[in-house]
């Protein structure tokens, strides 16, 4: 297992500087290998001064660190990978939704009592390759279970409540029966409000990359969307599998799902609970324009492809591709989805023999030169302006007939 673990990208230099007495690979990084899946990140448990090991790590590799000594843990970056090491420990948590009070110096088998869920509890040595595991790691991960390793986890961590879907989908796993039960009362008791905004959006932010719709229908399914995200929070699992399969991939098929769960919310509650959950500016504006505009344009959507050229531009130039994909979505007439389908496949619009330049060079200025664009891109889509003479006169008559 040990050499399997060697052989993922960028990982043979790493595991050949940490090697060593006390050093482990954990959690997520052995789980995937003992289901035969690849792993998506490398995490190292140190029996010892995690913080010291990987600035020497991060020296011998050329890499950067980011340490945190509070809590015993450090990240190093090189060119090739980032990976995590932390110091085995003992967890306490002060009140539901804390951050955890840390006391260094405990040994494996007390830090792998301390994670979130038996099937992330599994440790490799870097010394002997010998595998040491909770004693229910390896039976829930033959039987596809995903398990809470004590009864408090969800209150004293909520966050975990997201990574629990995360993990049931990832693992093709379900959820033990008391563990359900556990989820329940914490949706119950409100245990998203014991914890910051900004945590809850980081962890929705990892669900949302998941397999889809499974990661979202059972988010919806245990009532978290509703709990962590939004009260009007709601999923169509058929509208969310045809957002999936009309997104294209330069798109944000994320944030497209996450506004296809917030249709019923108001724009402003949704701006205000994205600011709260720490999504970036642009981000935001995504999902609230989706939000605002695909309900509108699907009622438009399927017409348009008898549409001409120029009409069918001119209503969908200014839209996104997210809105556009949500649109077609709620539609679902055949004919809405060919429409978006032929949009993102390149017929959005013309390639111009002109640009801005040219019109700056012709007179025009600020808004005006992207009114002239249009008017060429008119003018080609109409069958009008073929060559670069016709495009700029195209673009400049708009101006002379004024």
């Amino acid at each position: 297992m040990l050499e399997r673990l060697r052989a993922l990208p960028g990982a043979r230099p790493v595991f050949e500087a940490l090697t060593g007495e006390g050093v482990h690979v954990v959690g997520g990084a052995v789980r995937d290998t003992l289901l035969g899946r690849e792993p998506r990140e490398l995490d190292f448990v140190v029996e010892g001064d995690a913080v010291a090991l990987a600035a020497r790590v991060g020296r011998q590799l050329g890499g950067e660190v980011k340490a945190h000594q509070r809590f015993g843990t450090a990240q190093v970056t090189t060119n090739d990978v980032t990976f995590d090491v932390a110091a085995s420990r003992r967890e306490t948590y002060p009140r539901p939704g804390a951050l955890p009070r840390v006391q260094l110096g405990a040994t494996l088998a007390e830090d792998l009592k301390r994670r979130d869920f038996t099937i992330n509890a599994g440790a490799v040595s870097l010394t002997d390759g010998k595998l040491r595991a909770h004693p229910l790691a390896l039976p829930d991960l033959s039987d596809h279970l995903v398990r809470v390793l004590h009864d408090e986890s969800f209150r004293d961590d909520p966050t975990r409540l997201l990574r629990l879907c995360r993990y049931a989908v990832r693992c093709d796993s379900d959820i033990e029966n008391k563990t359900r039960s556990l989820v329940q009362e914490a949706v119950v008791a409100g245990a998203f409000r014991t914890v910051s905004g900004d945590r809850i959006g980081r962890e929705l932010r990892f669900l949302l990359a998941e397999e889809q719709p499974d990661a979202l229908g059972l988010f919806a399914a245990l009532g978290l969307g509703r709990a962590a995200v939004h009260p009007a929070f709601a999923l169509d699992s058929g509208l969310i599998a045809r957002v999936c399969r009309l997104c294209p991939g330069d798109a944000r098929s994320d944030l497209a799902l996450l506004a296809s769960c917030l249709l019923d919310a108001y724009s402003g509650d949704v701006r205000d609970r994205l600011r709260d959950l720490a999504f970036d500016a642009r981000a935001a504006a995504t999902v609230v324009g989706v939000r605002e505009r695909a309900p509108v344009l699907a009622r438009e959507i399927a017409g348009l492809l008898e549409a001409s050229p120029s009409d069918r531009w001119r209503r969908l130039q200014g839209e996104t591709a997210e809105t556009i994909a949500v649109a077609a979505a709620l539609s679902a007439d055949p004919g809405a989805e060919m429409v978006a389908r032929e949009w993102f496949g390149g017929h959005a619009g013309p390639e111009l023999e002109i640009d801005g330049t040219d019109l700056l060079a012709a007179g025009l200025r600020g808004a005006d030169i992207g009114r002239g664009l249009r008017a060429a891109t008119v003018a080609v889509l109409d069958g009008r302006a073929a060559g670069r003479a016709e495009q700029l006169a195209a673009a400049l008559g708009i101006f002379k007939e004024s």
